[in-house]
């Protein structure tokens, strides 16, 4: 049976059949990872591996077209001063910036993402949130961020989760699909286990974490589980699905712990930007310091990189 030909009772079935998680042995292993020591030629390689993973997000109600512009232009070429330093893999904003952001990138190969359906709640109709996805693409979206209904999930209506993925997946035409889990409100790692399957079932082109508005977002063991997911689905499926942690992830450090994640636990297949991203806003200022600091031996100083 296909992911797609699955009936809703075998959706049910399917989803609470999947291995239970071990908690304690996912945080065990994800607390030993996190400790991976990664130092010189192989840290600025990792540095540089992240800057390209980065989908550089502004997610605010005071969001601006002069701010999204700049960022747009830092996405392209985050230090001015050096040619060398790679850019990042997207800008993510609301749909309403995204033709602001579209006019800078627009040919650059920096993807343009935009966050849809009711972000961050996902608490609208189906059909709202259909026309959110296809005024994003529109504008020059490539890349869709939905969210789940979390309340759907949750109350086990699977069934509406999957359609409704299925429907935006549709809407998106040409423009890949990240599915939002919203993990800090899933309660259990069986849920993240359970919702990262059902997403990759409807059609998810990559499974992300988090909105990155609630207070608990991304985290290394939540991310293993979902690592996982995507390596038993393509093994099943042959069907391979990327991996964005969002929300919490600020500092270098933080970053090449789930560079080690990933190589530890899905291979080189996942280290590249095409299927793993970092949702994040900051996490690109601490990694330009510290990639300068490896290039000239001192930190730059705290105004040397604009403020996102």
């Amino acid at each position: 049976m296909t992911a797609t030909a699955m009936s809703k009772p075998d959706l049910r079935a399917f989803l609470h059949g999947l291995p239970g998680v071990d908690k304690v042995g996912v945080e065990a292993r994800a607390a030993a990872l996190g400790t991976r020591s990664v130092k010189t030629t192989a840290k600025a390689q990792a540095i540089d591996l992240a800057i390209r993973m980065v989908d550089l997000t502004t997610l605010e109600g005071a969001d601006t077209p002069g701010k999204v512009r700049a960022l747009a232009t830092k996405a392209l070429r985050p230090d001015p001063a050096d040619p060398s330093c790679p850019a990042v893999a997207a800008v993510c904003v609301y749909p309403s910036m995204v033709p602001v952001a579209a006019a800078v990138l627009g040919g650059s190969g920096v993807h343009l993402a935009s966050v849809a359906t009711a972000f961050p709640s996902g608490q609208a109709p189906l059909e709202v949130k259909l026309a959110d996805t296809r005024d994003a693409v529109a504008g020059g979206a490539d890349e869709i961020d939905m969210v789940i209904s979390r309340g759907a999930f949750l109350a086990g209506d699977y069934a509406k989760v999957f359609d409704e993925i299925v429907a935006v997946k549709e809407a998106c035409g040409p423009a890949h699909l990240k599915v939002i889990l919203e993990t800090g409100e899933l309660i259990t790692y069986d849920n993240v286990r359970r919702a990262s399957w059902l997403a990759m079932l409807a059609g998810a082109d990559f499974i992300k974490t988090s909105t990155g508005k609630v207070p608990v977002a991304a985290t290394l063991p939540v991310t293993l589980v979902m690592l996982e997911a995507v390596r038993d689905f393509r093994e099943r499926y042959g069907r391979q699905v990327g991996v964005k942690p969002a929300g919490g992830i600020r500092t270098t450090k933080d970053a090449i712990k789930y560079l080690v994640l990933i190589n530890e636990t899905v291979g080189d297949d996942w280290l590249d930007p095409d299927w793993f991203r970092f949702g994040a806003s900051s996490l690109l200022n601490d990694l330009l310091m510290q990639r300068t600091k490896l290039t000239t031996g001192h930190y730059a100083g705290p105004d040397y990189f604009t403020v996102d």
